[in-house]
């Protein structure tokens, strides 16, 4: 690995280290490094344990559980310098005892965790899946679907009879991968470079493609169900409420089977967006731009206007920064039986009054916002061009 240096247009190597040479050991850091920031291992993951150990009949541990985004259980093994011969032994020892993991199980594992760390925000298991999985209603969550458990071994050198194995597991259709972690070093600073070497990206993205055609397929089939139904009959009975209006955020909309609504602010991935759960519904300005320091420098420009904002809107605002996530997201929200079709003309009249109320509190700031996102990516190209 090199350092570019603007200046003398060379590159400079980096010195490879040893993590053992550097202090650095498997449980303390390693593990540490991926639990606070398990995006560097290339997708995103919720981690819903450390040292899991809820095993029957034996006080082996797994390093990291997580979930994905199509609700799989990860099983992610750290090793340090060398991979070992039997990690991957391990991990499958591990995702068997995962197989049987209910969805209750899994939320109670969740929660010990948040609750051991202490939860930000006050937030429960529960109210953190919603949120990972997009908003989506936490009855119709699937988690560890068909028990097909996925494996992530880190490392910074693989074995052969690692490899081999892994090659061969992931032709029988095993989700596996190998990331190579090697810790680099120029003077006092330290650097690491994750690195996928198996799968190769090229076959992973194939083999995902087929997974994401495999639930989307399940999905089209579970929208047969009442409440897939319902949702559409509730949405088609908003958008008739909401062109009757003032309003004209819905214009376009059709009635779907998920369980929100968005509409365009006039800023790229920013949006208003209605939500029904089947316990509450739910009026918000979301803030999803594909940066997350745009996300959050938004929202907090926002934010020091919130006195200003909330008095156009005419009632107070949950400001939620969201920081363990890209986006953030600014709303107001009541308990109700959403899909108790006797309470839809209340719900959708206030549903149809505060998102009107909320697109007239935030209408007048899009255009400073688009001011701050021009000024940001400004600074930054100065910045680079003053480092060239």
């Amino acid at each position: 690995m090199y350092q570019i240096d603007r200046n003398t247009n060379r590159l400079e190597p980096l010195k490879l280290k040893k993590f053992s040479d550097l202090g650095f050991r498997e449980r303390e850091h390693l593990q540490e490094w991926l639990a606070a920031n398990p995006e560097v291992l290339g997708e995103e993951l919720l981690i819903i344990q450390k040292e899991f150990d809820g095993f029957n009949e034996t006080r082996e541990r797994l390093d990291l559980l997580a979930l994905d985004k199509h609700g799989h259980l990860v099983i992610i093994e750290n090793k340090l310098d060398d991979s070992g011969r039997d990690v991957v032994w391990q991990a499958l020892k591990y995702a068997s005892y995962c197989a049987s993991l209910t969805k209750s199980q899994i939320i109670e594992i969740y929660q010990r965790f948040l609750d051991k760390r202490g939860c930000e925000q006050n937030q429960s298991a529960r109210e953190r899946l919603v949120e990972f999985f997009a908003d989506r209603d936490f009855d119709e969550l699937i988690l560890n679907p068909d028990a097909e458990q996925r494996i992530i071994l880190v490392a910074a050198h693989f074995r052969r009879e690692v490899t081999s194995t892994a090659h061969w597991l992931m032709r029988h259709n095993l989700r596996l991968q190998c990331i190579k972690a090697v810790p680099y070093a120029k003077g006092d600073q330290l650097f690491l470079s994750l690195e996928q070497i198996l799968p190769m990206k090229e076959v992973e993205e194939y083999v995902i493609g087929l997974a994401e055609k495999k639930q989307e397929e399940q999905t089209n089939a579970r929208e047969l169900a009442q409440r897939h139904h319902t949702r559409r009959e509730f949405w088609k009975q908003f958008i008739e409420i909401m062109r009757e209006s003032d309003c004209r955020l819905f214009d376009n909309a059709n009635a779907v089977t998920q369980n929100s609504l968005r509409g365009r602010s006039g800023l790229t991935k920013v949006t208003y967006q209605v939500v029904l759960n089947q316990d509450s519904i739910r009026a918000e300005f979301v803030i999803g731009r594909s940066e997350r320091d745009e996300n959050k420098y938004l929202f907090d420009s926002l934010f020091s206007k919130k006195n200003k904002i909330e008095s156009r809107f005419g009632d107070t605002l949950v400001w939620d920064r969201l920081d363990s996530y890209i986006g953030s997201r600014v709303f107001t929200e009541i308990s109700a039986n959403g899909h108790n079709k006797e309470e839809w003309p209340t719900l959708n009249s206030w549903l149809c009054q505060k998102i009107t109320s909320l697109e007239e509190a935030f209408s007048p700031e899009i255009g400073h916002c688009r001011e701050l996102l021009t000024t940001m990516q400004n600074n930054l190209s100065q910045f680079n061009e003053v480092l060239e």
